[in-house]
């Protein structure tokens, strides 16, 4: 579990002390929950982010634990160290929006052909509640050649799960290149 600390002040100064003492801040917010300011340990944070195994994770805050989604991210636009990220709490029977990862499985047959494997989508945008809500999209890309694509309306969405982009929109392909 991910433990952060409430922060007390939200002025300019205590959160350049707390960057420069190795936090990363953080929101913590959720429908008819009320807002609360904290900070993470940066290291221990991104350690966690890439050891999890699902989308929602625990965090504890103060006294305070509940299951969490990233949400957003800001970054530092010439170094890219992490600044600030929002976290929406995952409210049992309340429809959210999420963002789903997609992974691509298989060596593409257009990579031969002198054609560039891309993600269009690294996350698919879904509403559904966090009971329904898939931990990712597997595609097979084995079939693809050079000019292909999988679209947005090609995904197998589980039941109670929607996905609100155009279905026409690509996720992933393989492209001619020059």
């Amino acid at each position: 579990m991910l433990e952060g600390i409430v922060r007390d002040s939200m002025t300019k100064q205590a959160t350049k002390t707390l960057r420069r003492d190795g936090y990363i801040i953080a929101n913590i917010y959720g429908k008819g929950l009320e807002n609360v300011s904290a900070a993470f340990k940066k290291n221990e944070f991104i350690k966690y982010l890439r050891n999890k195994e699902t989308i929602a994770f625990d965090v504890k805050v103060g006294e305070n634990v509940c299951k969490v989604v990233v949400q957003e991210y800001q970054k530092e636009p010439i170094t890219s160290d992490l600044l600030h990220v929002d976290l929406m709490v995952a409210q049992p029977g309340v429809r959210t929006s999420y963002k789903v990862p997609v992974i691509g499985e298989g060596t593409p047959k257009g990579l031969k052909n002198k054609g560039l494997f891309v993600y269009h989508k690294k996350r698919v945008p879904v509403k559904c509640t966090i009971e329904d809500l898939p931990e990712s999209f597997t595609l097979q890309v084995a079939d693809l050649d050079t000019g292909h694509s999988i679209l947005v309306r090609d995904l197998v969405m589980p039941e109670g799960v929607q996905c609100y982009l155009d279905p026409r929109v690509p996720i992933l392909g393989v492209i001619k290149a020059k």
